[in-house]
């Protein structure tokens, strides 16, 4: 019987290696793949998202106090999994694999991914599903790429394809997830894998269709944002000043992360005892200050809507930076796009109330552009991106600050797989010789 299955399985794959024949058309067989694999990254996102928000509402009814013991406690158990069924690695090991390994990335640890990941989010960690997803769907092309015997290019395109619909299911964007998977990939000023956008835009269509209709998400702007009227061309001057000033608060959470990446680095012990403390700590953050727990896809709306005082503006601020940093350095898993924008979010109301005359709208998207290009180092897609999840209309003041951060962001990445390959050798001969 065996013998008999795999027969048939060559049989199907060779009728998928043949051209279609008679096609006047640019579709072909590729296409069929990519549509499969958006097809199945939708259907794992929107699986992935239903358990997350079941557990979600489980986990929310522990309030006040229990905050603390149950962050801690599903830390303890996030780690337990990493360290018993594998380290599934974060966004850095998937751009090295993709621009190293020749787009392999590899679906053996994807148990530990999904299950680790659902409970440091579900509990409140200051991470978002966006980076599980990219990981678990983009590994599912990678296999779907050797079963039909796909090598170079094809691969790592298919690889790409797979990142792209995970990016596009949870942001309802196929456009700006389709070029956020490619140019989170790229290094200095140049985007290397454009030859991965068409299968890259195919698997996101499908796989937005899928998730919209499993879980009706990303049918029209996410955060609710004030109409916006371009009043004066001085706008554009407004949108850079913010994003100057979004910038350095993009600085100063790389550094915020670096200095907790620094502080666990020193603490020699199981990966388990890291998310243990970091549990601990996010724990008593979210008890002192509620808003700041979460990925805060859902806060942003309620930060924008709540009448909050300045003093209470900055506290978020200053503490949901230190809680995506210590989120990131603790071993607890997932991406840290959303959380990024809650920032520009709160950093934008603050502003507002220094210069109220100023469009609410524009101060915050702003912002937000802004700090996620100074981090991640991706001003056109995360331009697309949020225009789609704000409904800003106006594309060109928010293109403004994703460049302005763009350009003034630190010169070695946040990301230290972006760098390209002279820049990642000279930077870890550094890093020897520091050690020596």
């Amino acid at each position: 019987m065996k013998l008999k299955r795999r027969r048939k399985l060559v049989k199907y794959t060779d009728i998928l290696d043949r051209p279609i024949r008679f096609n006047p058309f640019v579709f072909s067989r590729m296409f069929i793949l990519w549509a499969a694999v958006g097809l199945i990254g939708g259907l794992i996102s929107g699986s992935y998202w239903v358990v997350l928000m079941y557990l979600t509402d489980f986990l929310a009814v522990y309030q006040g106090w229990l905050v603390i013991p149950v962050m801690a406690i599903c830390g303890l158990l996030a780690g337990l999994i990493i360290y018993f069924i594998g380290d599934p690695g974060e966004m850095q090991l998937i751009v090295n694999n993709i621009r190293f390994n020749k787009g392999k990335l590899d679906p053996k640890n994807n148990p530990s991914m999904i299950l680790s990941s659902l409970l440091c989010v579900a509990s409140g960690g200051s991470l978002g599903p966006e980076s599980p997803l990219v990981q678990v769907t983009g590994s599912t092309g990678t296999w779907m790429g050797k079963i039909f015997r796909l090598k170079g290019e094809e691969l790592r395109s298919l690889s790409i394809a797979g990142m792209a619909s995970g990016f596009t299911a949870l942001f309802g964007a196929p456009l700006g997830g389709s070029l956020f998977s490619l140019e989170i990939l790229h290094h200095k000023h140049a985007v290397e894998y454009y030859q991965a956008i068409i299968p890259a835009l195919v698997a996101s269509g499908f796989s937005y269709v899928v998730f919209a209709v499993i879980v009706h998400l990303g049918l029209g702007p996410a955060w609710d944002l004030p109409a916006y009227e371009m009043a004066t061309v001085f706008d554009f001057g407004w949108a850079v000043f913010f994003a100057v000033i979004a910038t350095v608060v993009g600085w100063g959470f790389i550094f915020c992360t670096k200095f907790f990446k620094n502080l666990f680095g020193k603490l020699k012990a199981p990966i388990f005892v890291h998310t243990l403390i970091g549990g601990l700590l996010l724990g008593t953050i979210a008890f002192y200050i509620p808003l700041t727990r979460y990925f805060s896809h859902f806060e942003i709306n309620n930060l924008i809507t709540d009448d909050l005082t300045m003093e209470f503006l900055a506290a978020v601020l200053i503490f949901k930076i230190i809680a995506i940093a210590i989120t990131v350095t603790s071993g607890w898993r997932g991406g840290f796009i959303i959380p990024l924008f809650f920032c520009g979010t709160a950093l934008g109301l603050l502003i507002h109330s220094i210069f109220p005359s100023i469009s609410l709208s524009l101060t915050i998207v702003s912002c937000m552009a802004a700090i996620n290009s100074c981090v991640t180092r991706t001003p056109m897609s995360t331009t697309i991106l949020l225009a789609t999840l704000t409904g800003f209309t106006y594309f060109i003041p928010i293109l403004f600050a994703s460049l302005t951060g763009y350009f003034l962001a630190p010169r070695i990445p946040f990301i230290g797989a972006q760098m390209d390959d002279k820049e990642l050798k000279k930077a870890k001969k550094n890093r020897w010789k520091n050690l020596d």
